[in-house]
């Protein structure tokens, strides 16, 4: 590897790179060899290293819509290529072919972030280069399409084919109350995954059964706990014959469900003391799914100590809803003391399975609006708005919300008492009653299977009947509450045993939304019939929504998470080092960009923005001209005009000025504005109408190409900043945008920086990433 490192030690990239970091380099880079015509990347493929030429010649070309082959640029020794992609996280928006057997040194995500995005002049040259084709990109139309193009064609955009840089070996675990269950992933080769469960742990009769390259394997284990459980799966795992790998020490990590993470965890997280804690802790609102939680996780540290392990947070995903949609109607300290609240459940699957809608649409995650419904023996629906849950039927606790397997779901609570003074019962036995007598169970006398009783409504049980009436009737009143939630849909999605197997389900649950552009085709609702990692579309040709059955896959879905958790250590530590560079706090009041069209119907045809004052980002600036406001119940006086002016007008303002107007503005990042409501504007000239373009801005910070590559961030990822000052802050789900013409500034509204104390002027500290898209 010496004529490597001297060949890149002659590079302008590597001239300033001590020996001992280009040994890291090389030593964290692998090279491949390419024949000539063989692709180098592929049109399409999310970006995963920089690759350097060490040898020969390529070509990055297009196909035009005629087939015709377009060269846009030769690429010789010396040359790098796919650092756009590491920055911005765009697809590749072209093909790079050898046209000569080619050696590349292909530099993977983390050593780029860890190695190269470390040494300031190699940033600057990288920045150069990245901003000078952003630039143009600005001026070509072409390319601007091709990126979209780009997007169209990428496969895996969400990373559920656990395709990470660098091959891993996962294990799952997902351990309940009396079962063990899990999953392993070799991302290098799926022949070699395997899944399984330990049954009946602490009852007798205590059995492993597992799906191996070799068939399933079934194992009797007596009774067991759940060491003896844990130390069953490792077996499994490690036997010569049937196993994966020969020893612990191969696996990359270790990912673990955790039902419940309460508010403070959100997304996925490596364990440590304090999070195992926090886990104890949080045992109360979970009695029966987190203690064994925390038994798996004690026991996998004891075996594994040097493997890293992840928990993955069922309630996490639904830790974003709004507190109009988590709140209950009970005094107020009953949450701020207590933590009374709705939390949400099955979160991992109506996050996977969202994911995997968005892939088949081909469609952005963030601006879909996706209505999800895990119907399993536990069954909820959940409301997704730009990648968010805004809304979810669980609560407190897996009672409410949907009628289920054996529990009653949304119920009066007066009925408790009820139960408690008429019947006398105690509260264990009114727990009892609610979940686990009550749901399909109770309502048919059968079974809490539904297969059961759809055989025995079929043959004119009315009992099953009411029980599946019952049932349908409550998923198809969510569907359309969460639709006026969330403004309309793009997306309803079935899931779990039911929502998978169920098409009489199905079909009684969107009957007579067509009204809400819900139509299923039902051939395609009675034969469809997907397989892992498949989507079942049964929309109607007509159906303005699509309707879509795909299988859930909680195990692969924590595998995913793990992957990511541990991908975002390394940006972490190239943030730490960074930590003495400071971003400038600028608060944001209410403004307005407006559009050719709503300039000339407020100030008069062919009018012209007057500038005022340069704003802090260049090219950008406040105007003389005001609007006022009008909303349903108020207005808002001379709000400032900004320019230049934009292809749609948009309204910023705050959450106080919502009331203040009465609309209701969805957080949405500048320039999403579908389904966003609508206002009048009033100008000089008289009122102006516009349908949608009203928003809360999410807080955000500008940067330059340059000051993204230093802290190791991509365009659009989402960062926590620390902010000090009389009160020290941190706040979360802060989206980084990257434009060439960004100065480097964090931008929130007048409403949280009065909360926080905040003025223009003061600074905050990158403190870790939260997501990636």
């Amino acid at each position: 590897m010496d004529h490597i490192e001297k060949f890149l030690k002659e590079l302008p990239l590597f001239k300033s790179f001590l020996p001992s970091e280009l040994k890291k380099l090389i030593e964290k880079s692998h090279v491949k060899n390419f024949a000539p015509q063989e692709a180098i990347i592929n049109f399409g493929q999310p970006g995963r290293f920089l690759g350097i030429i060490l040898e020969g010649e390529a070509e990055a070309v297009v196909t035009s819509k005629t087939g015709e082959q377009i060269r846009l640029g030769l690429l010789e020794k010396g040359d790098f290529l796919g650092e756009m992609s590491l920055l911005t996280g765009e697809p590749t928006s072209a093909d790079v072919i050898a046209i000569e057997k080619c050696e590349l040194l292909l530099v993977p995500q983390d050593a780029f972030t860890t190695v190269v995005a470390v040494n300031p002049d190699a940033v600057k040259i990288i920045a150069k280069t990245v901003t000078d084709r952003l630039k143009n990109r600005q001026q070509n139309e072409e390319e601007q399409i091709r990126v979209e193009d780009a997007w169209q064609s990428v496969k895996d955009p969400y990373g559920l084919e656990l395709s990470p840089a660098s091959p891993m070996k996962i294990l799952v675990i997902n351990c309940g109350s009396s079962s063990l269950k899990f999953n392993y992933f070799d991302t290098a080769e799926e022949m070699n995954n395997l899944e399984g469960m330990v049954e009946r742990i602490g009852l007798e009769g205590s059995c492993l059964i597992s799906s191996t390259k070799e068939g399933k394997v079934t194992k009797e284990l007596g009774s067991i706990g759940y060491e003896e459980a844990f130390g069953a799966v490792v077996n499994l795992l490690v036997d010569p014959k049937s196993g994966a790998i020969r020893d612990l020490e191969e696996l990359s990590a270790v990912g673990h469900r955790v039902v419940h993470g309460g508010e403070k965890y959100g997304s996925a997280v490596i364990i440590d003391e304090r999070v195992i804690k926090d886990i104890d802790k949080l045992s109360s609102l979970a009695p029966l799914h987190n203690p064994p939680n925390l038994m798996a996780i004690k026991e996998s540290i004891k075996l594994m100590p040097e493997v890293p392990q992840v928990a993955v947070f069922d309630t996490g995903f639904h830790q974003k809803m709004p507190p109009h949609a988590f709140i209950y109607g009970l005094p107020y300290d009953s949450y701020k003391k207590d933590r009374i609240r709705r939390y949400g459940f099955h979160g991992i699957s109506h996050n996977y399975v969202a994911l995997q809608a968005a892939t088949y649409l081909k469609r952005n995650f963030r601006e879909l609006k996706i209505i999800t419904c895990h119907l399993g023996n536990g069954a909820s629906l959940c409301a997704i708005d730009h990648g968010r849950s805004v809304d979810t039927s669980m609560g407190l606790t897996p009672l409410e919300g949907l009628i289920m397997g054996t529990r009653c779901g949304d119920l009066d609570p007066s009925v408790v008492m009820h139960l408690c003074r008429e019947k006398e019962l105690s509260i264990q036995e009114v727990d009892d009653f609610l979940n686990r007598e009550s749901g399909l169970k109770g309502l048919s006398g059968i079974s809490s299977d539904l297969r059961m009783i759809e055989d025995a409504a079929s043959k004119g049980d009315e009992k099953a009947l009411l029980a599946i009436d019952s049932f349908c009737y409550r998923i198809r009143k969510y569907i359309g509450a969460y639709t006026a939630a969330l403004g309309g849909l793009d997306a309803l999605v079935f899931t779990a045993g039911i929502g998978e197997g169920s098409a009489w389900v199905r079909s009684l649950a969107c009957q007579e939304l067509s009204y809400m552009g819900i139509r299923v085709d039902m051939l395609a609702n009675k034969t469809t019939s997907p397989g892992p990692g498949e989507v079942g579309d049964i929309s109607d040709p007509l159906s303005q929504v699509k309707v879509l059955v795909i299988p859930t896959n909680e195990g692969r879905m924590i595998a995913r998470e793990t992957v990511r958790t541990l991908g975002y250590q390394d940006v972490s530590n190239v943030i730490k080092s960074q930590e003495e560079k400071k971003i400038p706090i600028e608060v944001s009041a209410h403004h307005v960009h407006l559009s050719r069209k709503e300039i000339d119907g407020l100030f008069g045809p062919t009018s012209q923005l007057s500038h005022r004052s340069d704003l802090s980002q260049p090219g950008q600036f406040a105007c003389e001209e005001t609007v006022n406001l009008i909303g349903p119940k108020g207005r808002v006086e001379r709000v400032r005009v900004l320019g230049p002016e934009r292809k749609e007008s948009q309204v910023e303002i705050s959450m106080t000025e919502e009331f203040k107007l009465g609309i209701k503005a969805p957080i949405r990042a500048s320039g999403d504005l579908k389904g966003s409501p609508g206002i009048t504007l009033e100008g000089l000239k008289g009122p102006s109408h516009i349908l949608n373009g009203v928003i809360c801005a999410a807080r955000h910070i500008h940067m330059s190409p340059e000051d993204a590559l230093s802290f190791g961030l991509k365009d659009r990822d989402i960062v926590r900043i620390e902010v000090k000052g009389e009160r020290t802050l941190v706040f979360g789900d802060v989206l980084v945008r990257v434009h060439p013409d960004f100065r480097l500034s964090m931008h929130i509204d007048t409403d949280e920086a009065n909360a926080a104390s905040l003025i223009t002027g003061m600074e905050g500290t990158l403190i870790g990433i939260q997501d990636r898209r």
